[in-house]
């Protein structure tokens, strides 16, 4: 291990000089600004990403955004010598419609450097670094210490996570994976490649334990459920990366797993996925309409997803002919498959943004696509739909109440809530614009994985709501949270085998007077005090100027989000609704305004309300976070 005490000593001489250039006998001094190019993708190009440099010194040294197409950029650094390492941030919208806040670095300085962003790479800053590391960037001017061990533990911690993905590696035929550098590979390009499909192989999450160490996590992204295969304590591998002999990294793994597992017949087929976009682009710039784009091969195989019939996905389609619209590259999102089979996957769930002319991003599109490998007459890849009549889910749910000047109410204890989100769909649009929704069912029960059963009912709304009387069909709803939490201070049979990743909750309804049973997964641990700042909150709201409920009625009010957006890059607002509720009782109206995509962080609150009598105003706000995680925030507005 003697290399890796030269290179410690290397490193530090380099911080203590203040550059990665000069110094007595040393590399020579840059004569000019050096470049630093890369990618940023998460499987397909995460476009439009705001990325930001910092040298080892904490100081800011560039700044780019990633190409809307590729999600590469390429970048001048401000200053001729920065100090090593270079530690690398971007942020953005991927094409599952998640803030991602990744990370990277670049060990040491030269005229021409690559640092490519990835979850990959985020994985070995993580280890690197010990910690999260998100607020180490932040606190980059005073963390110098931090990225020197950085710098000295990446090539051991690239070693590392190689083995916990060994599987994969192999499935994906790479020849000599110890050549392979997750962080500066010349070749990489988000388009389906070996290492792209890496990246889309596996899930990889930071979390902590319920002692708040924080955690390293990867699993197969293949697995019907989210489970966390390989775990490792972030301290103790950082630890041992740092020794220069005898260093033991994996002795900071707590899983039984000491590799994650792999969809292998599954990554054999997925290189010729991207040629399926290509091919919804090409038909999408013949300017089809709906009937002819119902005969097309490319929607031959396919059924329905979550209730979205063959006939809504043409309309899909020839919407975005009319707007000029185009997809990016697919995104692999998980298996949709009630039991995938060991090492496949036959339905895989997949998303990508959608853009227009000018590459920016307009909508997100999600479905389920397959592989049929003796397709002759189209794509060997094709639409099919995930074949459910209806969409659940169960996430983890923070909720918060404010008012009207934005203070924290007394009259909800505890403040802030948490609990579990239960979403199960009750309508679909009808095909005709105008016409109200049409229902689909009017019940269903929810087993937690405790046991017990929580009863759910129609409430015109789109999802069912809670009950309080099993078998009730016609509930009147809240307009709030309370239609689809249950709230661990409300509900005592939530313990905590229900709030941990991985449970498994069963949905049973009747569709068309045909019993179902459906599964859902927790895809994140329920939060034991989620944080206040984690909560949506409005500009400009405070005691001298509280939110009048006459100006929720107006239809004309703007709110805007950005400070705390640029406070929370992780997180994305997901639903803004007024709620109106007569003081003589009935049911609430409820005003549903559709958000905008980030970077847009306001929205006009359009259509004007008319009280018939007295009402309490209400503007919720609902934001999500990298794991599904929801974060409720209802303000009561001032009468």
């Amino acid at each position: 291990m003697l290399y890796r005490l030269a290179a410690l000593s290397l490193t530090l001489l380099l911080a203590a000089c203040g550059g990665g250039g000069g110094g007595d006998g040393g590399t020579p001094p840059l004569e000019k600004p050096p470049t630093l190019r890369g990618v940023a993708a998460t499987g397909a190009p995460l476009v439009n990403a705001q990325v930001s440099v910092v040298d080892g010194q904490g100081k800011a040294v560039g700044t780019a955004t990633t190409h809307a197409a590729d999600g590469s950029y390429n970048l001048t650094l401000s200053v001729n010598n920065p100090a090593a390492p270079l530690f690398i941030q971007a942020r953005g919208l991927d094409a599952a419609g998640t803030m991602q806040v990744l990370h990277s670095a670049v060990p040491t300085i030269t005229a021409a450097m690559v640092g490519h962003v990835t979850p990959l790479t985020q994985a070995i800053v993580a280890l690197s670094l010990g910690t999260e590391p998100a607020p180490v960037f932040a606190a980059a001017a005073t963390s110098a210490s931090q990225l020197t061990q950085m710098a000295s533990a990446v090539p051991a911690a690239g070693d590392f996570l190689k083995t916990l993905v060994k599987t994969q590696l192999t499935d994906l035929k790479f020849t000599d994976p110890k050549t392979l550098d997750l962080l500066a590979d010349a070749n990489f390009a988000a388009n389906k490649s070996p290492h792209d499909l890496l990246i889309e192989a596996v899930r990889v999450n930071l979390a902590r334990s319920r002692l708040n160490v924080p955690l390293l996590q990867i699993g197969n992204k293949f697995l019907a459920a989210p489970t966390a295969e390989v775990v490792v304590e972030l301290p103790k591998a950082h630890t041992e990366l740092l020794k220069t002999s005898d260093a033991a990294p994996a002795t900071a793994i707590t899983s039984t797993l000491k590799a994650a597992t792999s969809a292998s017949t599954l990554l054999a087929n997925l290189p010729g996925l991207d040629d399926l976009g290509a091919a919804l682009n090409q038909l999408i710039a013949q300017g089809q309409d709906v009937s002819r784009l119902l005969d097309s091969p490319l929607l031959a195989g396919y059924d329905k997803h979550n209730g979205r019939s063959k006939v809504n996905m043409a309309g899909i389609l020839s919407t975005y002919t009319t707007a000029n619209r185009q997809f990016g590259r697919f995104q692999l999102l998980g298996c949709a498959d009630d039991a995938p089979a060991t090492g496949n996957c036959a339905k895989v769930m997949v998303g990508a943004v959608i853009s227009d002319s000018t590459g920016t991003v307009v909508e997100l599109f999600s479905d389920v696509v397959s592989f049929n490998k003796a397709a002759t007459t189209t794509n060997k890849w094709n639409l099919v739909g995930n074949g459910k009549k209806l969409a659940v889910a169960v996430q983890p749910l923070g909720f918060m109440a404010l008012n009207a000047d934005g203070t924290a109410s007394t009259a909800v204890v505890p403040n802030p809530g948490i609990g579990l989100q239960v979403e199960i769909q009750a309508q679909t649009p009808d095909p005709l614009p105008g016409n109200p929704p049409i229902p689909l069912i009017s019940a269903a029960t929810v087993q937690l994985p405790g046991g017990f059963s929580i009863p759910f009912g129609y409430c015109n709304r789109p999802q069912l709501c809670v009950s309080t009387t099993p078998g009730a069909t016609n509930l009147i709803p809240t307009g709030g949270v309370g239609d689809l939490a249950i709230q661990r201070s409300a509900v005592g049979w939530i313990g905590s085998v229900d709030s941990v990743r991985g449970a498994k909750y069963l949905i049973n309804y009747s569709y068309a007077g045909v019993a179902e049973t459906r599964s859902a997964w927790l895809r994140a641990d329920v939060l034991g005090e989620p944080g206040a700042a984690r909560f949506p909150v409005m500009d400009g709201v405070s005691v001298a100027n509280p939110l009048a409920g006459a100006s929720l009625q107006s239809g004309t009010l703007t709110i805007n989000w950005a400070t705390w957006a640029a406070a929370n890059p992780d997180l994305r607002v997901i639903e803004v609704k007024r709620v109106f509720t007569p003081a003589a009782g009935g049911a609430p109206t409820v005003m549903d305004t559709a958000v905008p995509l980030p970077p847009r962080a306001s929205v006009t609150l359009g259509s004007a309300f008319t009280p018939v009598g007295a009402v309490a105003s209400e503007l919720w706000l609902q934001a999500t976070d990298l794991q599904g995680r929801r974060f409720h925030t209802r303000y009561t507005a001032k009468p």
